[in-house]
């Protein structure tokens, strides 16, 4: 019995405020503004996935205050959940290929931030 199952490349998140890598595989600027100062090619992205950043009226209620965290988390798992934004998903999965995927994202908060929700929905999605 031959045991050839592949483990799936990696999906993490990245400021786009640092430097991309050799590493980064696929990247996927998954804000809905373009973070200043930054050119394209210093960010040298694969895809600017706008369409799969929060709404901007989720965005503007969040504003990045952490007591909303929780709240963030759920409205923009809604969002991610329509059928348009399944889709999306699933599309970025396969541009991606067997690459390891980087999420590039602008807020300075590295742990509360639509990046870090949009990584874990596109592993649960992968898992099927």
């Amino acid at each position: 019995m031959s045991r050839t199952k592949k483990h799936a490349a990696p999906i993490q998140i990245k400021r786009a405020y640092d430097e991309p890598a050799e590493s980064d595989g696929y990247r996927a600027l998954v804000d809905r503004l373009w973070p200043r100062g930054r050119s394209k090619a210093t960010l040298a992205l694969d895809v600017w996935a706008k369409d799969l950043a929060p709404s901007n009226a989720l965005r503007e209620t969040f504003c990045h205050v952490v007591e909303r965290w929780n709240d963030f988390q759920q409205h923009y798992r809604d969002e991610l959940a329509q059928p348009g934004q399944q889709e999306r998903l699933k599309s970025l999965l396969a541009e991606a290929g067997d690459q390891p995927i980087t999420l590039v994202y602008g807020a300075k908060d590295e742990e509360h931030n639509q990046a870090v929700v949009l990584r874990d929905v596109l592993l649960e999605l992968r898992k099927g």
